[in-house]
């Protein structure tokens, strides 16, 4: 299945408290039940915006995903490779 990552735009969203990102990650779990086609991988809270990282089999579960659970997907981009530090040992 292809990976996806996903540029989620929520002003505000590195102020957001511990009980609160729960709230939004039980949410997201709420309608993943519902899905199939479909997994959240994890996700990484900035400032205005949350990265996830999400494996589906096209990009229409993701939109489906966003509009089920009332968040946004701003933008959409599947992963072509993945590289780090031992990338440049060969």
């Amino acid at each position: 299945m292809p990976r996806y990552v996903i540029e989620r735009e929520i002003p505000g969203a590195g102020n957001l408290t511990g009980a609160e990102l729960q709230g939004v990650s039980k949410g997201s779990c709420d309608v993943l039940d519902e899905m199939t086609d479909i997994e959240w991988i994890q996700s990484y809270v900035t400032g205005d915006k949350v990265y996830c990282i999400y494996d589906a089999v096209n990009k229409d579960k993701i939109r489906e995903h966003a509009k089920r659970g009332n968040f946004p997907a701003n933008s959409i981009e599947e992963i072509k490779a993945i590289i780090d530090p031992s990338t440049a040992n060969g």
